[in-house]
This record gives C-alpha cells, sequence and structure tokens, in this order.
C-alpha cells in the first residue's frame, strides 16, 4: 500500500503533517477495565478543567480550528472531532467504551487535543491519498450521515472518500473481527518532525500493550509526502 499526502494541502499550508500507524496481526476486543477506568476519569478530570477554561482556549483545539478555516471549511459548522468529542464532555455526555480500538482513539484523542482516525485495512481498495476535499468527496459516516467534505482532509482509496478529522465513514469502519489497521493522527502544522515521531511512537506502544501485532510508521510531511509500507 502507497499512502500519498497530496499538495493541494500543502500549498495552503506547507507545514501540514500526517501521522500514519499501520497495526497487522492486532486483536480488537472489548476493552480492558484499566482502558476503561481511564478514559472515565480524564473525561471526568477534563470537564472540571472545563468549568472554567473554554473548549477554544485549549491549543490543540485551537491550532485545528483555525487551519479548517484556513482549507476554506466553517469550524463552527463542521467541527472537527476532537472539539466535538471535548464539547461533549464539557456538557457531561460522556464517551462510552465501543471496543479497544475506539476507546484507546477516543482516549488520544482527548489527551492530545487532535483528531485521530482508525480504519480497517482490509476494507480500503489499493492505495491512500491524502488530500482536500471536494464536493465530490462524500460517504455514510459513523454520524449516520451522508456527508460531503469539501474543503476539509480526506482520505481517498480506489472506490471513494472514506475518512477525515470530521467524521469516519461506515465503510472501513474497524470492529472486533479487524486484524489490520491505519491509524492517522492529525497531527498540528507547530509539531516539529521529531516531536511527532515521538508522539506517534508513544501512541502505538500504548496501542500495541493492549492489542498486540506489529507495527510501523511514519510523518508524512512537505519532506516525506509519500510512505510505501
Amino acid at each position: 500500500m502507497i499512502i500519498t499526502l497530496d499538495d493541494s494541502l500543502l500549498q495552503i499550508e506547507p507545514n501540514f503533517k500526517i501521522g500514519i500507524i499501520h497495526y497487522t496481526k492486532i486483536v480488537v476486543s472489548s476493552s480492558p477495565q484499566m482502558l476503561k477506568g481511564r478514559l472515565q476519569l480524564f473525561q471526568e478530570q477534563l470537564f472540571f478543567e472545563m468549568e472554567e477554561k473554554k473548549v477554544t482556549e485549549f491549543e490543540g483545539i485551537k491550532e485545528w480550528r483555525a487551519l479548517w478555516k484556513k482549507f476554506g471549511a466553517d469550524p463552527n459548522r463542521y467541527r472537527h472531532s476532537a472539539e466535538a468529542l471535548y464539547r461533549r464532555i464539557s456538557k457531561q455526555n460522556y464517551i462510552t467504551p465501543i471496543h479497544s480500538a475506539v476507546d484507546l482513539n477516543n482516549f488520544f484523542s482527548i489527551q492530545y487535543e487532535l483528531p485521530f482516525g482508525i480504519y480497517d485495512s482490509n476494507k480500503i481498495q489499493e492505495d491512500i491519498t491524502i488530500s482536500l476535499g471536494t464536493e465530490n468527496s462524500e460517504y455514510k459516516g459513523l454520524n449516520g450521515r451522508e456527508n460531503v467534505l469539501k474543503n476539509i482532509v480526506v482520505l481517498h482509496d480506489a472506490t471513494g472518500a472514506f475518512g477525515s478529522p470530521f467524521v469516519d465513514s461506515i465503510r472501513t469502519a474497524v470492529t472486533e473481527n479487524t486484524t489490520e489497521a491505519i491509524q492517522v493522527v492529525f497531527l498540528r502544522p507547530s509539531i516539529g518532525k521529531e516531536e511527532g515521531e515521538k508522539l506517534l511512537n508513544s501512541i502505538s506502544d500504548m496501542f500495541h500493550q493492549i492489542h498486540g501485532g506489529d507495527v510501523n510508521s511514519t510523518v508524512l510531511s512537505n519532506e516525506n509526502k509519500e510512505w510505501r509500507n
């Protein structure tokens, strides 16, 4: 599989970066109690923090809102997934466990203030391109709606769009039958390459502890637009 970062994004934001982690031979199941407990505790702590601090004052949330606007989308109408999670938590509408892969993805998203995506590799058709969405970039999302992703970062395969920092598609969703997955970390442009690589290592180490299997990762950027894996 070849994963390519398209120039349509880099021309608008030259410092744009995407973290990609490829997991193989993993076992997805009901989340261990340790993860459920940490996810619940983190949300409770965040709720109390947001009594004193607005959602838009968190650095990661703020930077992705600015990037959203830079790409031409309305951050108030189409909130990136990390902001959507924070807004849920601010209303004490806490995230309930689904399974280990999704729960860990949500935990990372609220911990690092970043949008995350995770996709079943066996449901992806051929290579992946990450580009700026157009009026033709659409799919049925996990939110139950048909989503048009114009001016939003989008992942495409040979079949069409399947993922974004807004909402992911039903087509490539990870389930407890998934044995191979691609995790996408929508990094902040202000994060340097080395810092991004360290972040991916921390994320993949914890994911590996729970799911087993093998791991490869990279940061795609202006200096490294393509990954053959």
